[in-house]
């Protein structure tokens, strides 16, 4: 056996503010009886645990498709005073690799009564493991209907939220969620590659997927069926997206960079491909990318472009969707740190203070458009909560982790 490890970080469910003094309990599932690995792990002023290493199958087992599952399972219990109990079931942990679960606390509206009814939540198999139906081929580009038809879109445009349709199409009873649209495309990855396979190779399966959803968004697929959502969770028609799951960090810091990022065929520059794929193991799909054989493409050290253009084809365009609804700012296209000025610099620094409100450890600054020390300082905490890597200076990644968190907190501010 090797090790995982995982970091557990808690949040209040309608405020969006971290949990300090949680007690948070681990187990294991992989004995007859189920056995603690942590006790009263205490939440700090982010609302997160110390990171803690747990077993997990050697690492060899996640490189190649094997009779021996790769990942262990883990039962985490998280337990606030005034809040209801938490319990996800199914944690998954891969050698090397880390796992941020990320739970949210309700509060016990009625103060009568000291506990309530603890929420569980249960994660499934991920689907290189489990058994799931496989996708039901479609046409790769759709016919765009005319504009009295249902797109209303001119371009491909990256949403706030993805309403997802916790189940297949005909399935009316399954509930939707609304999902922030990065932490959709981090719960699929995370659900249908494995973070233990080469970088390139998660970039390519990432650019995939958000090519994929951008066209569901793009060609309103499921509202021109007289849908109320965007995409389902059922493999057969798109992606696999499980109710609150574990995000894997490598896999988090991949979506952060490259979530808007699609790539189109000749002939329809304009419409993200719908790229399908398959495992290429279980499942055989001659044209359409195979999440083994980019895993393998991978490991000849491939880059994510010439493994995407090895199975969609060498005429594949990448593109950047510019506009990413709810977000005020565009990232000015250029990373600010020690010595910046000017309207971004100043846009951050409001930002932030706002954020602060909600995550106090962020110390506030003066808006003065000069990024100095203390926004150098504000901006590395910001990072170290969110998990970012921490280099006091606000790239791409940080630049619309920051833009999300704010409109999070203002829109929250606006529901009071």
């Amino acid at each position: 056996m090797e090790t995982g490890r995982l970091l557990v970080q808690v949040i209040d469910s309608k405020t969006k503010t971290p949990i300090s003094g949680c007690r948070v309990n681990i187990y294991s599932t992989e004995t007859d009886t189920q056995k603690t690995l942590a006790e009263n792990l205490p939440t700090n002023e982010f609302g997160q645990t110390p990171i803690i290493d747990l077993p997990a199958p050697d690492l060899i087992y996640s490189q190649k498709p094997s009779e021996t599952r790769p990942y262990s399972t883990y039962v985490v219990e998280v337990i606030k005073d005034g809040y209801v109990d938490v319990v996800v079931d199914g944690i998954q942990i891969l050698a090397t690799e880390l796992a941020v679960q990320g739970i949210e606390l309700d509060k016990i509206e009625n103060t009568r009564f000291m506990r309530q009814e603890t929420e569980i939540v249960v994660i499934s198999e991920h689907t290189l493991w489990g058994v799931f139906p496989p996708k039901i081929p479609e046409t790769p580009n759709k016919i765009i209907p005319p504009p009295t038809g249902f797109v209303v879109l001119d371009f491909p445009q990256v949403p706030e939220y993805i309403i997802v349709h916790d189940g297949s199409p005909d399935d009316d009873s399954a509930p939707n969620y609304w999902v922030r649209y990065k932490d959709y495309i981090k719960n699929v990855a995370s659900s249908e590659i494995y973070s233990t396979w080469p970088v390139s190779t998660i970039y390519a399966n990432v650019c995939a997927i958000v090519s994929f959803t951008l066209n569901r968004v793009f060609t309103e697929w499921y509202r021109g069926k007289g849908k109320n959502y965007t995409i389902t969770s059922s493999t057969a028609f798109d992606h696999k997206w499980v109710y609150g799951r574990n995000i894997f960090e490598n896999i988090s810091l991949v979506v952060d960079d490259i979530f808007n990022l699609y790539f189109s065929r000749p002939g329809d520059r304009r419409q993200p491909l719908l790229s399908q794929y398959c495992d290429g193991v279980r499942v055989e799909c001659p044209t359409w990318m195979t999440q083994w054989g980019s895993k393998y493409q991978g490991d000849l050290g491939k880059s994510y472009d010439e493994i995407l253009r090895f199975f969609y084809g060498p005429n594949i365009a990448f593109k950047r969707a510019q506009v990413v609804t709810g977000v005020p700012t565009s990232y000015p296209g250029y990373t600010l740190g020690i010595g910046s000025s000017g309207s971004p610099v100043r846009t951050i620094q409001t930002q932030l203070n706002r954020i602060a409100q909600n995550y106090p450890a962020i110390p506030k600054m003066k808006v003065d458009g000069v990024y100095g020390d203390s926004t150098a300082e504000a901006v590395r905490t910001f990072q170290e909560i969110f998990r970012l890597p921490v280099t006091g200076t606000v790239d791409f990644r940080t630049w619309f982790k920051i833009s999300d968190i704010y409109v999070a907190v203002t829109k929250i501010a606006e529901l009071k």
